[in-house]
């Protein structure tokens, strides 16, 4: 296995319902992470389009698929990307989906979100499997926010030999803050997961990101973590050797 591989979790306010903008701006953030020497780097929920549900409700143009043009841009940022976005189904609802790519561009693996959040179940469909791939020597599962509540998912994941748990996020100032301190270096403690959270800042549909995105260390260590307020990238080393530090450089795109 390498020792050693740094992975990026990025945190960035969305342009609300702007394709082509928003994908521009993971692309810039992409490139970002890969001139600081991450392999791969995360994004958050509904990245590309921004957390505006009734958008997504009213305009199928806002679906993507994984060979949609609009993600050529990303596609070609030259690092392997988790981006969260309104994936198109056989169904009439999209799926709250991530999609994996390559660092040469080519679709790693998709994931759709298995438990959906109140207002969520009106717009999207739920996904009904788990998300897993390798990079680097390394076994990644994905989860998106509200996933990250049921340890049933992260347990699966550290049964099924996953070192590293990454999750899509939205959570907002006030309790989103709470909720977020308490749910994720719990998972990196009871599954023992390196885990990677991305984050919006600024507005997101009707709350305001509290930003923070970070990498705890199994056991629960911080390893890396952004402000609360900054659209980057924050870069943190995962290796199965131990501990290391990570760095938070900011950047806009």
């Amino acid at each position: 296995m390498l020792a050693g591989v740094k992975i990026a979790a990025a945190q960035l306010h969305c342009v609300p319902g702007d394709v082509v903008a928003n994908a521009r701006q993971v692309a810039s953030l992409a490139e970002q992470a890969r001139a600081q020497d991450a392999e791969l780097v995360v994004f958050p929920e509904l990245a590309l389009t921004g957390y505006e549900l009734e958008a997504v409700r009213r305009d199928p143009g806002l679906w993507l698929s994984a060979d949609d043009p609009r993600l050529d841009v990303v596609r070609a940022s030259g690092i392997a990307t988790v981006v969260n976005c309104a994936v198109a189904t056989s169904g009439p609802r999209p799926a709250v989906g991530t999609l994996v790519f390559g660092a040469d561009g080519e679709l790693v693996t998709t994931y759709g979100k298995q438990h959906l959040y109140e207002q969520e179940q009106d717009v999207f469909s739920a996904g009904d499997r788990d998300g897993r791939f390798e990079l680097g020597g390394l076994r990644f599962s994905l989860a998106t926010c509200y996933d990250n509540h049921f340890p049933e998912l992260t347990a699966r994941a550290a049964a099924d030999d996953c070192q590293v748990h990454l999750a899509s996020s939205l959570y907002g100032t006030g309790s989103g803050v709470e909720e977020r301190a308490a749910v994720y270096p719990g998972i990196a403690r009871d599954a023992h997961l390196y885990v990677v959270l991305a984050n919006h800042v600024g507005r997101a549909g009707e709350w305001t990101g509290c930003g923070r995105a970070a990498l705890w260390a199994p056991g629960g260590a911080l390893v890396a973590e952004g402000d609360d307020r900054t659209t980057t990238v924050v870069i943190g080393e995962v290796s199965t050797e131990g501990l290391s530090r990570g760095s938070s450089r900011s950047g806009r795109g």
